[in-house]
């Protein structure tokens, strides 16, 4: 049987197959099939092709994954069609503020504004709709110049209006203004700008669908 098996490789290797083809073809061992074709002479067409093929595995595997990336994108999209179709006023309402508010990433959810109300109302629409626990929850404080001393002050009162913990606050930034504009930021959001970030495209996808079944329309950009 490893006679017939030997012969087989070496034909196939001498019509320019690769050796990882033939061992999946005859389903023996890679090792076996390196030493049965070691002496078969290959094509200097034979051997760019294979050449080709070792450089584009890495390019065609990408695309794959691509793929079946897109196509998960596609089922959460779908659900959340499906969703927007059952009349649940919290979730009608939350997908609404994230179609006008939210950004529109691909892989996850970000939403910014200086309302308090507002993110303590998408917090809960993301707990009580997508069952979002505490740890999955990113808080970034956007600050100004005259927050600078208050910065502790400032990142408390967010995480309490969101309820959550100290280790949900990521890095805050300090934005620095001209002189220019010192007066006219003076008293103005007096705690600053806050973003929520959940990092899932299952949600945010989830979300994208829903939007586009209410809105009746498609927005394919946000697939992809």
């Amino acid at each position: 049987m490893k006679t017939d098996e030997r012969d087989e490789a070496r034909r196939l290797r001498s019509e320019g197959w690769s050796i990882k083809d033939i061992q999946q073809h005859l389903d023996v061992s890679r090792s076996s099939v390196s030493l049965w074709v070691r002496d078969v002479p290959l094509t200097d067409e034979q051997r760019k092709e294979l050449t080709s093929r070792i450089r584009l595995g890495p390019l065609v595997a990408g695309e794959r994954s691509a793929a079946r990336a897109r196509t998960r994108r596609c089922e959460y999209q779908e659900n959340g069609r499906r969703r927007a179709r059952i009349p649940d006023p919290l979730y009608a309402g939350g997908c609404m503020l994230y179609w006008a508010e939210g950004g529109k990433a691909r892989n996850s959810v970000r939403l910014t504004n200086a309302d308090p109300a507002l993110l303590a109302f998408f917090g809960d629409f993301l707990r009580k709709c997508f069952h979002v626990d505490d740890t999955s929850m990113s808080v970034y404080c956007n600050l100004f110049a005259d927050h600078i001393e208050r910065q502790r002050e400032i990142e408390s009162f967010w995480l309490e209006t969101l309820g959550l913990p100290q280790s949900a606050l990521r890095k805050s930034m300090v934005n620095v203004y001209s002189k220019y504009s010192q007066k006219k930021r003076q008293n103005k959001l007096p705690y600053g700008t806050c973003r929520l970030v959940i990092y899932s495209t299952e949600i945010v996808q989830t979300i994208y669908g829903s939007i586009q079944e209410y809105g009746g329309f498609d927005r394919p950009e946000w697939l992809d």
